[in-house]
């Protein structure tokens, strides 16, 4: 165990920082073994792996918190263990069981305890449970052994501005996921695809892509690597088609907008009907909700221009401060979101 580093707490990126420990398991022979604990930061897998060749690969991203109490919380792990069970499923991985995912992110926040952010900096610790195949394979073939491994380290916020309104751009010649393909599970590929459209967008001084669906390029798809949603009129709508990801955010920001008195419809959004919405943001574990003041249709020229004087909107304030509440301690967790240590 090293010294822990000097780290503003209240200025930290969202960057990867060195921890003390990281766990693993893995799965062979048609069972998976013991959990290790690891202090290096490598992976000795071997070059013909098929995580390397067919990206036999998801991950997943979730986050613990040093609360107002002084308590660990770990938001939702249940809904994170469903996703990349989930994902495992859907590019033929073996899924972790339950309960030896929630004792590996338990073990791995515990064992890096003192690199949890205090109360109040605005910062957390980032989770990432990674599951890959290390099977040799030449062929395009299922791998029969498979490696679990989660590490931690401390972020901020994932956008610089932090909560402040930022502006997105539509570029109708970049897709992120095939209709029907992987862009519902949480794998690496879907990132990779839109890395050169994301790119692009901030050479462009924009923070984010809004994808359109990849069939009609008629209908909101995701918002960069984060779910989209607006407000409505007393609405919360959010996108839905089998190309993008579940969001625990997204399924937790309207959990909340119901709470509120707010309706909530996941649908299909047409383009046209960002002229009428009074609000709108991207969310996810990393970015947690951040607002959106323009959306620019590049092909078009045209812009979205969502105004509340260079503010982010109230209904998406109320929300953001409402889950933060909830992951800090300040707020009751009637939904039982929060698993404390």
């Amino acid at each position: 165990m090293s010294d822990i580093p000097d780290i503003n707490w209240s200025n930290l990126p969202f960057g990867y920082v060195k921890t003390d420990f990281n766990v693993r398991c893995t799965f062979k022979d048609g069972k998976w073994g013991e959990i290790e604990v690891h202090d290096d930061e490598f992976l000795n897998i071997h070059m013909a792996a098929s995580c390397l060749h067919y990206g036999q690969e998801a991950f997943e991203g979730q986050k613990a918190f040093r609360g107002v109490d002084g308590k660990i919380r770990i938001f939702r792990i249940e809904e994170n263990w469903k996703r990349i069970a989930a994902s495992a499923e859907g590019i033929m991985m073996e899924p972790i069981p339950q309960d030896l995912f929630i004792e590996m992110v338990k073990k791995v926040v515990l064992l890096n305890e003192r690199f949890i952010p205090p109360y109040g900096s605005g910062s957390s610790l980032y989770i990432r449970p990674l599951e890959i195949g290390i099977s040799p394979l030449v062929g395009v073939r299922p791998a029969t052994d498979y490696q679990f491994i989660i590490f931690v380290t401390p972020v901020g916020p994932y956008f610089p501005e932090g909560f402040r309104p930022t502006k997105v751009v539509i570029y109708r010649e970049y897709d992120r996921a095939a209709p029907c393909g992987t862009g519902r599970w949480k794998v690496g590929g879907n990132y990779a695809a839109g890395m050169r459209a994301t790119a692009r967008a901030k050479q462009h001084g924009f923070s984010a892509v809004l994808f359109l669906d990849p069939k009609e390029k008629k209908y909101l798809d995701e918002c960069g690597p984060a779910n989209f949603f607006a407000i409505k009129g007393n609405k919360y709508i959010t996108p839905k088609s089998n190309s993008i990801l579940p969001s625990v955010t997204n399924k937790s920001l309207q959990q909340l907008a119901l709470d509120m008195g707010l309706e909530v419809e996941c649908r299909p959004i047409e383009l046209a009907e960002l002229e009428s919405i009074d609000e709108a943001a991207e969310c996810g574990t990393a970015a947690v909700a951040s607002p959106i003041s323009e959306i620019y249709d590049f092909d078009n020229d045209h812009s979205y221009v969502i105004a509340h004087d260079g503010n982010p909107g109230p209904v998406t304030t109320e929300l953001y401060h409402r889950l933060q509440a909830i992951q800090r301690g300040e707020a009751e967790d009637i939904h039982n979101w929060c698993t404390i240590l």
